[in-house]
C-alpha cells in the first residue's frame, strides 16, 4: 500500500503538516518496503490562489491508496482527489510522520468522504 503524508520535513521524524493544500512536504511512504520519498511542496503552499488543488494534482500523479493529513481538503481539491479513488484520514495534525502512520494502522484516524 503507498501512502502519501502531509509533513513540515521530508523524514519519518518530522511533524505532521495539518494543512493539505498548504503542506510543505509530501511523503510517499510504501507499507511494503517500509521506504519513503519526500516531495517539496512549497511551491503549491506558496501560490496565491488554488493551493489545494495544486497540491491534489501532486498526489494524483502519485498514485498513492491513502493519504494521511491533519484536516481534509478543501472542495476543489476533495473533487480532483475523489476523481483519482484515494482514502483519504485526517486527524494526525499533532503527530509526527511515524506517529501518524502507527495511528492509521491502529485504525485511529478518522476516514472521510471525499
Amino acid at each position: 500500500m503507498k501512502i502519501v503524508l502531509t509533513s513540515k520535513g521530508n523524514d519519518l521524524d518530522s511533524m505532521m503538516d495539518p494543512r493539505f493544500g498548504r503542506a510543505e512536504c509530501l511523503i510517499m511512504y510504501d507499507d511494503e518496503t517500509k521506504q519513503h520519498v519526500a516531495f517539496d511542496n512549497t511551491e503549491s503552499g506558496n501560490a496565491a490562489h488554488g493551493a489545494g488543488p495544486l497540491t491534489a494534482q501532486k498526489v494524483f500523479k502519485l498514485k498513492p491508496d491513502v493519504i494521511i493529513t491533519g484536516n481534509g481538503p478543501g472542495n476543489k481539491a476533495a473533487a480532483t482527489l475523489k476523481i483519482a479513488n484515494i482514502s483519504m484520514y485526517v486527524g494526525a495534525g499533532n503527530m509526527t510522520v511515524n506517529e501518524a502512520l502507527q495511528a492509521f494502522q491502529q485504525e485511529k484516524l478518522q476516514k472521510i468522504e471525499l
